[in-house]
Formats: C-alpha cells, sequence, structure tokens
C-alpha cells in the first residue's frame, strides 16, 4: 500500500523522463549501462507484466487472428525498421542543386519501430524516426550528409532504459477479453510506476513543423517534441516534449497550420472526452491568443487534418468514430453517420458561431487547402476524400483505400453545399505552395496511390483548367511518398505559384536503393532535375519538410 500511495504521489507532481543517452543504438546493442539499473521491485514488475503479455498474445491473441495487424507481414520489405544512423557522406547530386534549395536540409518523418511489439501492430504505431538529407551550400564542395534518428519520447526512452514494450503498440489491442486483460496489465503498469502517463506516450512519427525558429515531430494524440537541426551536419537531436511554455495540454494535431501573413500557428486537438474538439491558435513568437472548445461536435471523432482560410477554420466531422475501447473497437467506421464541415471564425471567443454543414459522402482525412469567395459568403475547401466505404480500411487494411481530390464550396449564407470531383485518380499527400496556405491557389500536388501509402507516381493537378497537368512515375517497383514543394525564391512574391520544386525519397524495391529526387514543378513532365544517391534505403514514411539554410541558422537550440 505504502508503494501504491508513492506512485500516487508521484503522478500528482510528475517526475522527469529518463535523460537521453547521446544517440540511441539499434535493439541489437542495447547496453545494459546506457541508464542506471532500476531498482528491484520495478525490475520484478516489468518482468511480471511483460510475461503476462506474452502471454496474452501467445495463447489469446496470436498473431495468425489478425493477418492485416500480424508484425511479421506489417514490418516486412521497406517497411522494416532500422538502427539509426549517424551523418554518412553520399555521393555528389547527378545535376547541380537549385540555388534555393542549397545548404538546406530535407526531413521525412516516419514509423520505424524500436522493439518487437506485443500484441497486434499497426502501421502507424512505430516510433518516429527522422530521415534527414543535409545539401551542401554554393558556396561549400562537402558532399551531402544523411542521417536517421530516433525520435527520443517518453515511450522511446523508457522502453530503450528496460529493454521491453511497455506501451500497447495499437488502440486495436484493446478488444475483447484479450482487450480486457491487456488493459489490465496496462493499468498495472501504471500503478507500479513503470510509466506516468502525464508524461505522454506519443511516437512523434507523423509530420514536422518549423515554427519560431524551432522545429517540431508531431503526432495527434501527444504534444509535439522539440528537436535541434545541425546546420553543419544535418543530424537532428531530440530537445523535450514541448508544451508552449504550460500553454498547452495533452496533445495537437500532426497538421496545424501556419499563415504565411502573420507567421500565426493554428491548430486543434481532439478527443475521446468532452470537449471533443478545441481549437487554439499562437502568435509567430509561440503565445497562444485564443482556445475555442466546440461543444457543438456532440460526439468522439477522428479529426486527423483541417483547412483554414482568412476568415474559418474548417473542421471534417468524418465516419470515422472513436469509442472506449474494450467492449468493441476503438476506432471504428459508421456507415449511419453523415460527415458534415464545420466553419468556425478565426476571430471566435467560443463555439456559438460555429457553423455545421452536411456533406453526404466526403470523408477528408487530409485537407489540401482551402479560401474565402465573395467576401467569405463563399467557403472553397479542396481535400482528399476518402470514396464509398473504403474508409472502414483506415483501421486494419490501408492498401484498400481509395482517395480523391475533390473541391466543395460552402455558401456560408444558404447553407448550399456543392461538390466537384477534381481528379478521380487514387491519390494521397496532397501538398501547395506554402505560401498560398488559406488563400486561392491553382496547383496542387499529389502522391499517386499505388495503394496506400507507397507512391508510385507524382501528379500536378491545375484547380482552374482542370485535371491533370503534369505528371511524373518513378518506374517499375519504385515508390516515394509525399511531394514536398519548394519554392525558387521563397517569400520574394512576383513569381509564378508554381516556380519551384518538388522534393521527396524514392525508394527502388528491385535493388533495396533508395535516392533523393528533385524535380522541376513547373514543367509539364515534373522533370527530375538532380537526384542524390543515399547510402541506405529509406522505410516508407509518412510528411517531410524542406528547411532552408537561413532557416537552420536561426534556430534557438534551447527552450525558453
Amino acid at each position: 500500500m505504502a508503494r501504491l500511495l508513492s506512485c500516487f504521489s508521484r503522478l500528482a507532481s510528475p517526475p522527469p523522463p529518463p535523460p537521453p543517452p547521446k544517440q540511441s543504438p539499434p535493439p541489437s546493442s542495447i547496453s545494459t549501462t546506457t541508464f542506471p539499473k532500476p531498482p528491484l521491485l520495478l525490475s520484478l514488475s516489468t518482468s511480471l507484466c511483460n510475461t503476462l503479455d506474452s502471454l496474452i498474445t501467445t495463447f489469446l491473441d496470436p498473431p495468425h487472428l489478425h493477418p492485416h495487424l500480424n508484425p511479421n507481414l506489417v514490418l516486412s520489405n521497406n517497411f522494416s525498421p532500422l538502427p539509426p544512423l549517424p551523418p554518412t557522406p553520399c555521393p555528389p547530386p547527378l545535376q547541380p542543386l537549385p540555388s534555393s534549395l542549397s545548404g538546406g536540409v530535407y526531413i521525412r518523418n516516419g514509423p520505424n519501430l524500436f522493439l518487437p511489439p506485443s500484441g497486434p501492430h499497426h502501421l502507424i504505431d512505430g516510433d518516429g524516426m527522422l530521415h534527414s538529407l543535409l545539401l551542401p551550400s554554393s558556396s561549400s564542395s562537402s558532399p551531402p550528409l544523411f542521417s536517421s534518428r530516433f525520435i527520443l519520447t517518453n515511450k522511446h526512452l523508457l522502453e530503450l532504459r528496460s529493454n521491453s514494450p511497455l506501451f500497447p503498440s495499437s488502440l486495436l489491442s484493446f478488444h475483447g477479453l484479450p482487450g480486457l486483460l491487456r488493459f489490465a496489465v496496462h493499468l498495472l503498469r501504471i500503478l507500479t510506476c513503470q510509466y506516468n502517463p502525464l508524461l505522454g506516450f506519443g511516437v512523434a512519427n507523423t509530420s514536422l513543423l518549423f515554427f519560431s525558429n524551432r522545429a517540431f515531430a508531431l503526432f495527434e494524440s501527444d504534444l509535439p517534441y522539440s528537436f535541434f537541426i545541425s546546420p553543419d551536419t544535418g543530424d537532428t537531436t531530440t530537445i523535450s516534449r514541448h508544451d508552449f511554455n504550460g500553454q498547452l495540454h495533452t496533445s495537437m494535431t500532426a497538421h496545424p497550420k501556419l499563415d504565411p501573413i502573420s507567421g500565426d500557428l493554428l491548430a486543434f486537438r481532439y478527443s475521446l472526452t468532452p470537449p471533443f474538439l478545441t481549437f487554439f491558435r499562437f502568435d509567430n513568437l509561440g503565445q497562444k491568443l485564443s482556445e475555442v472548445h466546440i461543444h457543438s461536435l456532440r460526439h468522439p471523432t477522428v479529426i486527423h487534418d483541417f483547412a483554414i482560410t482568412q476568415r474559418f477554420a474548417i473542421f471534417s466531422d468524418v465516419q470515422l468514430v472513436m469509442k472506449l475501447p474494450l467492449t468493441s473497437p476503438a476506432v471504428q467506421f459508421d456507415p449511419k453517420k453523415t460527415p458534415r464541415l464545420g466553419l468556425l471564425p478565426l476571430d471566435a471567443i467560443d463555439d456559438s458561431e460555429m457553423l455545421w454543414f452536411d456533406v453526404a459522402g466526403f470523408n477528408m482525412m487530409h485537407s489540401v487547402n482551402a479560401w474565402d469567395e465573395e467576401d467569405g459568403a463563399v467557403v472553397v475547401l479542396v481535400g482528399l476524400n476518402i470514396v464509398g466505404d473504403s474508409m472502414k480500411y483506415v483501421v486494419e487494411r490501408m492498401e484498400l483505400l481509395r482517395s480523391r481530390l475533390e473541391m466543395v464550396r460552402i455558401y456560408v449564407n444558404s447553407g448550399k453545399v456543392t461538390r466537384t470531383v477534381i481528379s478521380p485518380e487514387n491519390l494521397e499527400f496532397g501538398s501547395v505552395n506554402q505560401e498560398y496556405v488559406g488563400r486561392r491557389n491553382r496547383y496542387v500536388y499529389a502522391g499517386v496511390a499505388a495503394p496506400h501509402p507507397k507512391i508510385s507516381g507524382v501528379v500536378k493537378v491545375d484547380l482552374e483548367g482542370g485535371g491533370v497537368v503534369g505528371r511524373r512515375e518513378f518506374g517499375l517497383e519504385c515508390y516515394a511518398g509525399e511531394p514536398c514543394f519548394v519554392p525558387a525564391k521563397k517569400g520574394e512574391g512576383g513569381g509564378e505559384e508554381d516556380d519551384g520544386y518538388l522534393v521527396t525519397y524514392v525508394h527502388d524495391e528491385r535493388k533495396e536503393e533508395s535516392r533523393f529526387v528533385v524535380m522541376d514543378a513547373s514543367s509539364p513532365e515534373l522533370e527530375v532535375v538532380t537526384e542524390v544517391a543515399l547510402p541506405r534505403r529509406v522505410p516508407y514514411g509518412f510528411h517531410g519538410i524542406f528547411i532552408t539554410e537561413a532557416q537552420l541558422r536561426s534556430q534557438r537550440p534551447v527552450m525558453v
């Protein structure tokens, strides 16, 4: 009893997470001297819980019962994890780099499981790893430098210290009798102080943000993690879990929006408990300007992304709903629910001005852009709609998802909503020139899903002329990720919207080789301008970011 009281006392005043080692070694080479040896009672309780987890998986919930969540299948080929890699020289680019890329760094985030899971495993549950490529400046003869580093989240550090998985690998683990037992084991870990839930257990594996001279790795069920990028090597070093000096609690979306004019950061979080949706805004110095709890969303929904205009934040209330686990899966497709779009004025102080519009058949998980027309009387949203009932495969079979690019027009005063299919092709990871976020734009760049989340090529879509006006296929059994647009003349204005480059990693499954590819965004063929061969493969992942040399030099490495 004294032990439990001590534990609850510690939960009330959260201790700091274990200090990070200088580098995260691969699982096969974890040293027992990396961290101080834990107390005997803690070691025994950890061993007991690990044994119980193993018994549940072996006898009650073996992998063959979840063929699409079987770790042996999910973590195969180029989805299989890799150990960290220190900065490693690459061959020189095949052709000279565009000046806007010189001295900058491209970083792609994605799941890279650190330890074998203790139950069913979904691709999205892997530990976050940053794959970073520093490009030489125009005045340097240095080679490009590639590195891969784990984000040292609270979860990663705790599992590194114990050399065992302490956290269920997926919410799907909590279902039926095995789920009840796993929940009991999970609770036992908390009560025996194996970890403190108040310190978070997110994996920071989804996307990236550069805001207020800091770099962040994001995951929607936890706070952001700040990290520092070496301007000399491109190596990434985790700094801390970041709560914006106590202004942010529990979690933040992995898809915040940066206003290109004001520099403000607009974001939200969703929750299993009321309020199910909260919108907040920070100025360019990281000071919170507003926070609005949206009580008109009356049931918990998975809201992965949103969009902004100069007047509104736009939320998609989709058919992917959340329920308390144990009796049923935590995330479910609800075929009886009618999807909605919600408009919240950016200057709202509460949700009394929130407007909801039914949009049957529109399930947007990734937005592309949005803007106002007719002085705000019309709101235009461009997004990737997961069509038909393929939304039900988000949970287990991502390869069966089908999403197409659509434009939705909302007539605010009359309540009328129209939808137009821009491209019927199966597309994912849509992006635009970030200088047009929240403002009318013409061009969209998206990956051709073949299938999700593998990308066989990139298309350029003209929203004004309609349809695909540019295409680049990567070749037989070659797959990429999200196309990231880099302006040719960032912030100088006056140039064409598509005056710039698309960058991404491409993996050749036959040769088991990866490369960094730079494409001319203005050319009909999305012509390859140059490539950099990488020293090893890059596992398939999610979202990336290009950070310029000037931004690298402007970083604040220490939290203030």
